[in-house]
């Protein structure tokens, strides 16, 4: 008996013991949830009347506006043609185009079509005159060419409807708190770039590439939409009041326009969001393929590729010859659903090198090889012989000059005295030194030094007088000589 008490008190022990715990966990569960819900819940924070008039302030489009905005557009223009990333930044910040978008996305929500109309209407206008200030930029600047910055804006992806997307809700998060956070709209306004797409759009007006055009202009309608639908997103959860009308059959009838409008808006964004989530998911298969399969094939070398998503197509072009049985393989691997399902229904269109062709190219480039290899030997013993024939020329003066030394002490090395002539006389263009036989009366003979010149013809008399003058004295003194005639030949 005693034994069955101890036993029923241990139970009612752990019972107790396991509710404690059970309610120990749902009061630090109560409270992980309690601290959640002050982290993120931004209610309390919101100023419906503010931010309804924040809103409604940037909507309209006149003065001052359009001014920025044809501002914006030539600056954006500038930036997108010189590639400054810096630039791009500040015409995003300036633009004005955020503002329609917003009333937009803002009167889905509220059901108020008079704010929808508006919206719509400052909207277009803007695309208009923005297409049109870009298009007329680019068509008459003459240094418009593609870059990166151009070329960046042409082929939206998912990151794009992401971006634009999560953009769009941390703006209106921050318009709707007490004291708008400038630094989110500033964000916001860089990350989202709606003025770069359009007036990328206007590059492609006016080079003729309707291929830019559209993409950029698919750009700006992503991040249109998407900026729209995080707006209505939010102002949903936060239960903003819905417009009042008057008239019940008017607010009804409004209402109804309102909701067709925004599902007819909806269906686009979400067809959008699938049809480039898709393309990214093809595009990353694709370049994986090309890396796996191809880049890393010590065998193959791939020189380029291209994709044409609308004719399921990879172009592969090697430099080597790709035989059957490797295109059998490499679409082989291509098929594969496994490794890569999204490349169903995809063909390779291969070409490869001739192998005759290369060989032939081999061939020829060996024997360019080994006919440079003898020329630079024929230079080289050229080089050699001329060298051997300079010493032979320096020997011969120097056996001339020492038997004219041996036969008149009074003579010296001509080839110095030539040297040093030229260095101090650059004007002359040949020298020349001998003594002379003259007879005046036919009977006795003298023996006259003569040094002959030539300079050159460039040169005028007035100054080859008075430097044949110094030219005679610093020769007489050289050559240790009385008297010493000078001989001018032009």
């Amino acid at each position: 008996m005693e034994e069955e008490t101890h036993k029923n008190q241990a139970q009612n022990s752990q019972e107790e013991s396991k509710k404690n715990l059970q309610k120990d966990a749902k009061g630090f569960f109560e409270s992980i949830k309690q601290y959640l819900k002050e982290l993120l819940d931004f209610r309390e924070d919101t100023d419906h009347e503010a931010t309804l008039q924040a809103i409604k302030a940037d909507i309209p489009f006149k003065g001052a506006t359009a001014w920025v905005l044809i501002f914006a557009v030539f600056v954006a223009s500038i930036g997108l043609n010189a590639n400054s990333t810096a630039v791009v930044i500040g015409a995003m910040l300036i633009s004005p185009l955020m503002g329609p978008i917003l009333g937009i996305g803002m009167s889905f929500a509220l059901n108020d079509i008079v704010t929808f109309k508006k919206s719509l209407t400052n909207l277009g206008t803007m695309i208009g005159l923005s297409l049109l200030a870009s298009f007329l930029f680019f068509y008459f600047f003459p240094l418009s060419e593609d870059n990166s910055e151009l070329l960046g804006r042409v082929s939206p992806d998912i990151r794009d409807v992401l971006i634009a997307f999560f953009g769009g809700l941390a703006l209106m998060v921050a318009r709707t708190k007490r004291g708008t956070i400038a630094s989110v709209i500033f964000g916001v306004a860089i990350g989202t770039a709606l003025m770069p797409p359009l007036c990328t759009a206007g590059y492609g007006l006016a080079k003729g590439n309707w291929q830019y055009f559209f993409g950029a202009l698919y750009l700006f309608t992503i991040n249109t939409i998407f900026i729209a639908l995080a707006t209505f997103i939010v102002l949903k959860l936060l239960r903003f009041p819905m417009h009042k009308y008057a008239n019940a059959a008017k607010r009804k009838r409004y209402a109804t326009v309102a909701t067709i409008v925004g599902v007819s808006v909806m269906i686009p964004a979400i067809f959008t969001f699938i049809r480039v989530f898709n393309e990214n998911q093809i595009n990353t298969q694709i370049n994986g393929f090309i890396n796996n399969e191809i880049k890393s094939n010590k065998y193959l070398q791939l020189m380029d590729w291209s994709r044409d998503l609308d004719k399921k197509e990879i172009s592969l072009n090697f430099f080597n010859e790709v035989t059957e049985a490797t295109e059998n393989d490499l679409t082989n691997e291509l098929v594969d659903t496994k490794e890569y399902p999204n490349l169903e229904g995809f063909s390779l269109k291969i070409k490869g090198s001739d192998t005759k062709s290369f060989a032939l190219i081999t061939s020829a480039y060996k024997e360019k090889r080994e006919e440079l290899l003898e020329s630079k030997n024929i230079i080289a013993g050229l080089q050699k012989q001329i060298s051997d024939l300079q010493e032979t020329i320096t020997s011969l003066n120097q056996r001339i000059e020492e038997d004219a030394l041996n036969k008149n002490q009074k003579v010296i090395a001509f080839s110095r005295i030539a040297k040093d002539a030229k260095i101090r006389y650059v004007d002359i263009e040949e020298i020349g030194f001998a003594s002379v036989l003259s007879s005046k009366d036919f009977i006795k003979i003298d023996t006259i030094p003569m040094a002959t010149i030539k300079w050159n013809i460039k040169i005028p008399d007035s100054i080859v007088n008075t430097k044949e003058k110094e030219l005679r004295n610093w020769l007489q003194k050289e050559l240790e000589l009385d008297t010493l005639f000078l001989k001018r030949e032009r």
